[in-house]
């Protein structure tokens, strides 16, 4: 790598009037990037998180899915808002029409590979025809004073990968920042992600280019960075369940140590995402939406904490009792129709395996609330002088309460020695539901 590619490389990313406080953005993903999650992320440490993508047919910005879509707040950081469509001019209309509303970025989705988005030529079906590209770029951007990005992948297929021309394209039209995922339109999210094309891009053009896809660690975002020489990284299906990664990532890019948040601080997180959840959505959509998210929370608790449920009957004298393995949890959490049981539910389990108590959690979540929450995001921004340091924002969190790291590293070698075979599940009876009734309580104390 160059030495100029060295000195963009760690430059602060500028899209527009906007400097970007580190170089972490978390992808705009259709059903999951919603309000709630892009809150976390951004109080977690991301510089920017990208809402939902947007059709540019306003006849539909009145549905359900639009209103939601539409959502922000100061919260969230900037607003930058992702817009889909194949026609120049509707484009253009809807790019208007949300900088209007107050929208701080227009993206424009050239990377869905999902049918039902190329079967209306739009999302990465538009890279197959580059001058309809430049057609929708230069409408888009004369259409507003706002900057606009782009996020496209690296071409229609292996064969025609031609994202180095459409970063020309982008580059000529007034595109300010770049985002490039790693496959093509027939790889859709199969294999694993290529980034020579990535680095081809960013050496062709001038404007920021952020590297997507499989990015889940921050060894694996200095790889990709060292490789490309792209300016930030972006994170997608990685910051599923896990909406502290970008933030973790961010703070290793600036030199920091990777840390990641321990078993009570994720658990304080899963129960914070999904009171947000409720609230957002309503007693009736937040249940089934949070099934989704908590679904997420529970891959990542099992893969940190493989043997926990068992570990925690172990402890208690209670193998016998349902529900000893994440993936049963999961299933009975999913039969569960009510806000309040789902709740419940969360709360027993933070019970079960790290002796929380109810008044500690609600000082936890009235915590979650306060100026010192919402403002770690100014944290991440090194440049700006107003901090010595890099923070880890789980110790500005209300995470702290449950068990400390000498205690949960104790836990976790105990889970590790348990037999997890021998304590499977004894009955699917799921009526009345075990996850309401709160199990023995461990025998460490806190």
């Amino acid at each position: 790598m160059s030495k100029d590619s060295l000195t963009a490389q760690s430059s602060p990313i500028h899209i527009g009037p906007h400097k970007l406080p580190n170089r972490v953005v978390v992808a705009p993903m259709a059903g999951v990037s919603d309000l709630p999650l892009r809150e976390r992320c951004v109080s977690l440490g991301a510089a920017m998180a990208v809402g939902e993508m947007l059709s540019s047919d306003l006849s539909l910005k009145a549905t359900r899915k639009s209103h939601y879509r539409r959502q922000t707040n100061s919260q969230a950081g900037l607003r930058a808002i992702q817009i889909v469509g194949s026609e120049p001019k509707q484009l253009a209309e809807a790019a208007r029409f949300n900088a209007d509303e107050g929208a701080d970025i227009i993206d424009i989705n050239m990377g869905c590979p999902a049918k039902k988005v190329c079967k209306k030529a739009a999302g990465s079906a538009l890279l197959a025809n580059e001058q309809l590209v430049g057609d929708i770029l230069d409408a888009v951007v004369a259409a507003v004073d706002i900057p606009v990005t782009l996020k496209i992948r690296t071409g229609i297929t292996p064969d025609a990968r031609n994202g180095v021309r459409i970063a020309q394209i982008a580059q000529e039209a007034g595109i300010q920042m770049l985002a490039v995922h790693g496959r093509t339109r027939a790889d859709r999210f199969n294999g694993k992600a290529e980034f020579d094309t990535i680095a081809d891009i960013v050496s062709q053009v001038r404007i920021p280019v952020l590297a997507n896809g499989d990015i889940t660690c921050a060894n694996k975002a200095h790889e990709v960075l060292n490789y490309t020489a792209a300016a930030g990284v972006m994170i997608g299906r990685g910051a599923q369940g896990k909406p502290w990664l970008p933030g973790a990532i961010a703070r290793a890019l600036a030199g920091y140590a990777f840390v990641e948040p321990t078993l009570a601080q994720r658990l304080a997180i899963a129960q914070d995402h999904l009171g947000a959840l409720h609230n957002f959505y309503g007693d009736f959509l937040g249940v089934r939406i949070a099934r989704k998210h908590m679904g997420w929370f529970i891959d990542d608790l099992a893969a940190y904490a493989p043997n926990a449920l068992a570990a925690s009957a172990n402890a208690n004298a209670n193998a016998n009792a349902p529900h000893n393995t994440w993936h049963t949890w999961r299933k009975a959490f999913n039969t569960l129709e009510e806000t309040t049981l789902q709740q419940q539910a969360l709360t027993n389990l933070r019970q079960r395996l790290i002796g929380e108590s109810g008044a500690s959690r609600a000082a936890t979540l009235n915590q979650a609330n306060s100026p010192a929450h919402n403002g770690i995001r100014n944290a991440c921004d090194k440049a700006n002088g107003k901090h010595s340091r890099f923070p880890n924002p789980y110790d500005r969190l209300p995470l702290r309460l449950g068990p400390t790291r000498r205690v949960e590293r104790q836990w976790l070698k105990q889970a590790h020695r348990s037999q997890g075979s021998a304590l499977s599940c004894q009955s699917e009876s799921l009526k009345p539901n075990p996850l309401l009734t709160p199990g023995p309580q461990p025998t460490f104390t806190l």
